[in-house]
Parts: C-alpha cells; structure tokens; sequence
C-alpha cells in the first residue's frame, strides 16, 4: 500500500513538472476545466444565482468569469507560450506559472459563488496576474528592443484597465451598477482586439501549413490592409465606449469593427483546401465576432432586438471558437504533433457553435420550438465542447516526451 501511494505521489509530482515546464500545458487545461464547469454549475446547480451573491446580479458575474476567469487563462497560456517562441527568449516555467495559476485561481474560487465578503481578495489577485502579463511582455519587448509585441502590450495593458475598473464598480456596486456593466462588456471587446491580432499571427503559418506541409515555401500572404484593420477598429470603438460617446456613434462604430472581422473571412478562400477544419474554424471565429458585433451596432441604430445575442456570439461564438482553434492548434504543433484535427476536435467545434447559436437565435427570431434560449442545453453543449477537447488533448499535454519540439 505504501508502495502504491509513494508512485502515486510520483506520478502526481512528474505531472506537475510537466504542466509547469510551458505555460500553455498548464493554462490551457485549467481553461478548459473552468469554461466547462463554471456554466454548468452555475445554470444546473445554482439555478441561474449563485449562493453568496446579494449586491452584484450573477449575470454580471458571469460575463466577469467568463471574460477574466475562461479567457483570462486562455490569454496566460498564450502570452507565456507565443512570446518566448517570437522573440527567442527563455520561456517562464516552474514556480513563475504556479504563482500565476494561484492567483488567477483564487479569484476564480471566489468569482464561482459570487463571494462578494472577498471582493477585495479577487481584485488583488487578478489585478497581479494581468500587471504581472504586462510587465513580462514589457521586458521582453524592451530586452529584444523589437516592436513586434507593441500591440499585445497595449491590449493587455487595456484589459488591465478595464478590469481595474470592473472590480472597484463591483466593490461600490450600489451606485457604480452601471459603470460595472459597461466596464465588464469593455472586456470583452478588448478581448476581440486581442482575437484579432492573434488571428493575424495564427493565420499565416497555419494556412502555409495547410497549402505546403513540406514547410518548403510559403504560398500564402495576407493583404496588408487586413492584417491589423479589424483590431485596429476595435481599438477605436473600445475608446469611444470608454468616452461615452452616443449610442448611435458606437453604433456606427460596432458595424464597422464587425465588418472588419467578416472580411477577415476572405483569408480562407485557398481553393479546395477551404474544407480543411484548421482553416474553416479560424474562418468561423471571425464570422461570429463580425456577425455579433455587426448586431450589437444595428440594435443601437433600431434593429428590435437586445444587445444580447450580438454579445453572445461576438463573445460566447467569435472568442470561444477562436480559443478553441488556439487551443487545438498550438496544442498540436508545441508537442510535436503534425497539423490536423482528428474527428472529435472537430466535433468538439460543432458542439461550440451550435451551443452559441441555441444561446443567440431565440433571442433574434423566438419561435414556438425554442420562444427563449434553453439555458441547460447551451451549457451543456459550451461545456462538452471544451471537454472533449481536453479528452483529446491531455494524454500528449501530460506527456514529457513531448518537450522540446519547437513550436507552431
């Protein structure tokens, strides 16, 4: 018995090394685990509500956990990965990522049942690991005297801002309701301006790969105008958010940024190799920003819907897919995988999007079949998408003969 619990411990400490050596082996997991668990609890145990909530609506908590907590550990393993790998430079490992992996999950425990006693303790725990992301993007950037991270510096250096605000309105909810609200879905839009130009970065080398898999030339160039044009209109529409500016020039401004995203779509356009997931799944992360932010324009301009379901598929649709194809295809490339999705990770990308348009479409076009968005469904199909994934994914992740490999 003793044997038996001395491997145990083994096997336990080998796995933690593991995950500890990149941080996309960490994050990604505890990304997939918390985009999985947290709607699900919160719609099936928790009713909707959450136990020690009282001041703050747990729907804004929820758009809080699923922008900082869901994406905010998507947004760690992507920095900590991508970074060292563009700039050559030693990547963070060991205890650096645990710190971060405790603070981030500490504001995610009390973020899960609405702890607003520990309002504080949250604040300063997301508070570090998003000034923590920017200092480290900051050295790096200065240390290399590159450019190159200039624009992931100023989103996350943004993302920062508006959760600082976020989370002093939460704390002075009674009268900063709605400075709450706008701050939070501010986060979310700044996340699109980092979908965008991590979109930009993932789409070059992926379609080369697609089109040459010998890595001998590199068919594919992207129009330099589409490059930076939809985070670059997203960067203008989170400043005219922040000023204030009238409903019907953000208005104008949403349609704007959205179409930028929509015209991204033409990048897939390869020929025959269109088919192919890698590419359709990048395709399909524009089309659901474009499109939801396209409706959150017109619902400011007098289309008779809510600003709901544009939210949701620009956030739930366009970033959920988009940290999906991250997922799966930095997954395979950092452990020396060779570039295509096996028949579940795509399933797994169906179930994403069918869960973002059951949330969306009766909220645009109610029918006597769905009159509202059934909640349980949804979150059942957001949560087995993300599970799958990692059904797919844990056994290489885990796995130490998979160090070393250089990279997507």
């Amino acid at each position: 018995m003793g044997l038996m619990w001395s491997r145990t411990l083994d096997s336990l400490g080998e796995t933690r090394d593991v995950l500890a050596d990149e941080g996309f082996r960490l994050f990604f997991p505890l990304a997939a685990v918390h985009a999985a668990a947290w709607p699900l609890l919160w719609v099936v145990a928790f009713g909707l509500s959450l136990p020690f909530a009282h001041a703050i609506p747990p729907g804004l908590w929820h758009v809080h956990e699923m922008i900082i907590g869901t994406f905010g550990a998507a947004l760690i393993g992507f920095i900590t990965t991508a970074i060292p790998e563009w700039t050559d430079t030693e990547r963070l490992r060991g205890r650096t990522l645990l710190i971060l992996m405790g603070l981030w999950g500490g504001a995610r425990l009390i973020g899960l049942f609405g702890i607003e006693a520990l309002g504080v303790v949250g604040a300063v725990c997301d508070l570090l690991w998003l000034g923590a992301l920017v200092a480290y993007i900051a050295k790096v950037s200065l240390e290399k005297r590159t450019t190159r991270l200039v624009g992931f510096l100023f989103w996350v250096s943004c993302l920062l801002a508006t959760e600082a605000v976020t989370r002093y309105a939460f704390l002075h909810i009674d009268t900063l309701m709605d400075v709450a609200t706008r701050a939070a879905h501010l986060s979310g839009f700044v996340f699109l301006g980092i979908l965008g130009i991590a979109l930009a970065r993932i789409t070059v080398p992926v379609t080369n790969l697609v089109l040459d898999p010998t890595e001998q030339t590199s068919p594919f160039r992207p129009h330099p105008g589409r490059i930076n044009l939809a985070p670059s209109l997203v960067a203008v529409l989170v400043l005219a958010e922040a000023a204030g500016l009238s409903r019907p020039v953000t208005g104008y401004l949403f349609i704007a940024a959205g179409a930028a995203f929509m015209d991204r779509i033409a990048e897939a356009f390869i020929g025959r190799e269109i088919v192919r997931s890698e590419i359709l799944v990048l395709a399909g992360s524009s089309a659901f920003a474009g499109l939801g932010l396209m409706l959150i324009g017109g619902s400011r301009l007098g289309l008779p819907i809510s600003e709901l379901p544009g939210l949701h598929l620009a956030l739930m649709g366009g970033l959920g897919l988009g940290v999906l194809a991250v997922f799966s295809i930095a997954g395979l490339r950092h452990t020396g995988q060779g570039l295509g999705f096996v028949r579940r990770t795509r399933i797994a990308m169906l179930l994403l999007a069918a869960a973002t348009l059951l949330r969306a479409v009766p909220e645009i076009w109610p029918t006597e079949l769905l009159p509202a968005p059934p909640y349980a469904l949804v979150a059942l199909g957001w949560a087995g998408a993300f599970l799958l994934w990692l059904r797919v994914y844990w056994p290489f992740i885990r796995d130490p003969a998979t160090f070393q490999h250089d990279g997507c």
